[in-house]
């Protein structure tokens, strides 16, 4: 059993709570690891640190070898986020704690309905070009992030693609057939606008009813959109995390878990009932 060091804790690391949450996953991974290498020895690597420390970057949004010196060494940190989004340890265990926050609430595991909506962000300088472009309607250079909640806003899938290259429509049919064969259950997709006949027949063809929800031309101004205002509240939420407030990842698929990062934050304090400490009120 890990045993959390005597340094000074940062608000971003894991109460006992929440590590007991993650624990199993991340160690069930070093078991595997070690199964299926030389296993020659050597110093351990404290994972409830490595995990402090990923989500120390995606609470501040500091690059890696900006890190405390309490932490692991920041090239550690790094070898295990590249190796959890590689080998889909991140997105697994984002999932186990969605299906544990949805039973807490009351709900099935698994969801019936979803709600998909897309962000374009801008990139750091250290983006390689080949992995953005630009938005014309936004005038933004950068990534485009699209994204899957069940009608709590809780994440499900997640999609970072360059922006412009590939339209709202095309996302979404992406990311429909990716949640038929992830999430079966789910027969009913909100959409906005940007989601035409293409996305909407793909969408039949999968059994998933995409409904288009309009935004009220009448109002003008801010104004709640029935059932989308879900998904806009979940780009709320994951822009708390300072690392997300720009796309800094030199891959998309590290973008990917960067948000996947923050929501993981998000539903372990759902999960354990604990409140937010935030950095104005430690």
């Amino acid at each position: 059993m890990t045993i959390q060091p005597s340094r000074k804790p940062y608000p971003s690391d894991l109460s006992d709570a929440r590590w007991a949450l993650i624990e199993p996953v991340l160690s069930a991974w070093r078991v595997e690891r070690q199964r299926t290498s030389l296993n020659l020895g050597g110093k351990v690597t404290d994972l409830r640190e490595v995990m402090n420390a990923i989500l120390f970057v995606n609470r501040t949004g500091i690059p890696w070898r900006y890190l405390p010196h309490d932490f692991p060494p920041h090239t550690t940190v790094f070898s295990h986020f590249s190796a959890w989004t590689a080998d889909g340890t991140i997105e697994r265990l984002g999932l186990r704690l969605h299906r544990l926050v949805r039973e807490k609430e009351g709900r099935d595991a698994e969801p019936t309905a979803c709600v998909i909506d897309a962000q374009s962000v801008k990139t750091a300088t250290s983006v390689p070009t080949g992995t953005q472009g630009i938005d014309a309607g936004k005038k933004i250079v950068g990534r485009k992030r699209s994204i899957v909640t069940d009608t709590l806003g809780l994440l499900l899938l997640v999609m970072v693609t360059a922006a412009a290259s590939v339209s709202d429509n095309d996302a979404g049919k992406q990311l429909l057939t990716r949640l038929a064969e992830s999430h079966p259950t789910v027969t009913k997709a909100w959409v906005d606008t940007g989601y035409k006949t293409q996305a909407v027949e793909h969408g039949a063809r999968l059994g998933i009813d995409v409904d288009v929800v309009p935004r009220n031309t009448q109002v003008k101004g801010f104004s709640i959109v029935p059932r989308r205002w879900v998904v806009e509240r979940t780009f709320g939420w994951i822009m708390m995390h300072r690392r997300l407030a720009r796309d800094y990842e030199t891959k998309p698929e590290h973008s990917e878990s960067m948000i996947r990062l923050a929501m993981i934050s998000n539903l372990a304090k759902r999960a354990t009932g604990e409140n937010t400490i935030t950095w104005h009120n430690p």
